[in-house]
């Protein structure tokens, strides 16, 4: 009896992840074994990238609400302590985007929490 691959099944998974390497450079693109590398690997990077990404943004909020809170006399850590002991349930986020785009909004919440 002659052996029996599933040929289908791993064309479909071959194609899948060339086309996940599509757009990289020489044979990354377009030979199998030197592409699922690549692919593993960027994956790995994407996985681990998306918990980075968090915690860059939640550092350029803090950094946006600094120099906001210090135009208006107070540090950062001064100002996010006065913020919760007052109760004000603004994030970081939210509160970034006020001293960027609103700066009126926040010289108001600055005069509350003083």
């Amino acid at each position: 009896m002659p052996r029996s691959v599933n040929a289908v099944a791993s064309r479909a998974r071959r194609r899948k992840v060339l086309k996940l390497a599509k757009g990289n450079f020489g044979s990354r693109s377009n030979v199998w074994t030197v592409a699922k590398n690549t692919v593993e690997k960027g994956l790995t990077y994407a996985y681990r990238d998306r918990k980075n990404k968090k915690r860059t943004f939640r550092s350029l909020w803090i950094q946006h609400i600094n120099a906001a809170a210090r135009s208006h006399g107070m540090t950062y850590s001064q100002f996010m302590g006065k913020v919760n002991a007052n109760g004000i349930s603004l994030n970081r986020k939210v509160l970034a985007d006020l001293a960027m785009n609103n700066p009126q909004a926040f010289a108001k919440i600055v005069e509350t929490v003083k």
